[in-house]
C-alpha cells in the first residue's frame, strides 16, 4: 500500500477513479475512446508513464469484453469477415514500428486528427458517404491505420471512420473495434511489462483502474443497446470528432 500511494495521492485516486469511469462510459456507449480519454485527464495531474501504467490494464480487460460480448463464435465471424482489414493493419503496424525515430508524433497525429476531423465534420454537417466493404478499401484504410498506428500508438480513429463509412450495424460496429483493440492492447501490455512502465508500483494502480472502467463501460453498453442505428451514427462521429481534434491539438500544442 505505501508503494501505492508512492505513485499517487488518495484525492488524485479519487479523481483517476471518476475520469476513468467516464472514459469506460463513452467506450461501452461507443466502443472506443477509453485510452484517449484516460491518457488525457489523468496526465493532467500524474507522470505521463504513471497515466500511462493506469490505462493499460484497464483498457485491455475492457476490449477483451467488448470482442466476447457475443461469444467467441460472433468474434471469429467478425475476424473472418474483416479480415483482410485486420491482416493489413497488423503487417503495417509491425512495420512502420520500426520507423518511430524516423517520424515524429506530432506529424503523424496531425496526419491523422486533420482528415478525420475533416471527414467527421462533414458527415455531422449532414453528407453521408457511403463505401462498400470491399477488400481493396478494407486493405487501404487497414493498412493506413496500421501504419499509423506504429509509430504514434492511434489507429483507433480510422478504424471507426472505416466502420461508419460502410455503414456497419452497431452491435457488429462494436464488437470488431473490440476484436481489433483487444490485439493491440494485449500487445501493448507485453511491451510495457518488459519497458518497466508497468512496475510494481504502477500495476495496482493499473489494476485498481479496472473496477471503475468496467462499472462505466456496463453503463455505456447500456446506452448503446438502447440505441437506434441513427442516434448510435451520430454519437460516434461526435466523439470521433473530439478525438480527431485532441490529436491535432497534441499535435500543435
Amino acid at each position: 500500500m505505501d508503494q501505492l500511494f508512492s505513485a499517487i495521492t488518495p484525492a488524485h485516486l479519487a479523481l483517476a477513479f471518476g475520469i476513468t469511469l467516464l472514459a469506460g462510459l463513452v467506450k461501452g456507449a461507443t466502443g472506443f475512446a477509453m485510452p484517449m480519454i484516460m491518457i488525457s485527464g489523468l496526465s493532467m495531474f500524474l507522470p505521463p508513464d504513471v497515466a500511462l501504467a493506469m490505462l493499460i490494464l484497464p483498457t485491455f480487460v475492457s476490449n477483451f469484453w467488448q470482442a466476447m460480448r457475443q461469444g467467441w463464435r460472433e468474434a471469429w465471424g467478425s475476424i473472418r469477415r474483416f479480415r483482410v482489414f485486420l491482416i493489413c493493419l497488423t503487417v503495417a503496424l509491425y512495420v512502420s514500428a520500426h520507423l518511430v525515430r524516423a517520424l515524429s508524433q506530432e506529424a503523424l497525429f496531425l496526419l491523422i486528427g486533420l482528415p478525420v476531423a475533416a471527414f467527421t465534420s462533414m458527415q455531422l454537417a449532414g453528407w453521408k458517404p457511403r463505401f462498400q466493404p470491399r477488400p481493396w478499401i478494407g486493405a487501404l484504410i487497414g493498412g493506413f491505420a496500421g501504419f499509423v498506428g506504429g509509430v504514434s500508438g492511434v489507429w483507433g480513429p480510422p478504424t471507426v471512420a472505416y466502420l461508419t463509412a460502410i455503414d456497419t450495424p452497431k452491435t457488429d460496429h462494436l464488437r470488431i473495434q473490440g476484436v481489433i483493440y483487444a490485439l493491440g492492447a494485449f500487445v501493448l501490455l507485453g511491451a510495457h511489462l518488459q519497458s518497466g512502465v508497468l512496475r510494481s508500483e504502477t500495476l495496482p494502480l493499473s489494476a485498481l483502474m479496472i473496477l471503475p472502467a468496467g462499472l462505466g463501460m456496463a453503463a455505456g453498453l447500456a446506452i448503446h443497446d438502447r440505441l437506434d442505428q441513427a442516434t448510435f451514427r451520430k454519437v460516434t462521429q461526435f466523439v470521433l470528432l473530439i478525438a480527431a481534434l485532441n490529436l491535432v491539438r497534441r499535435a500543435l500544442f
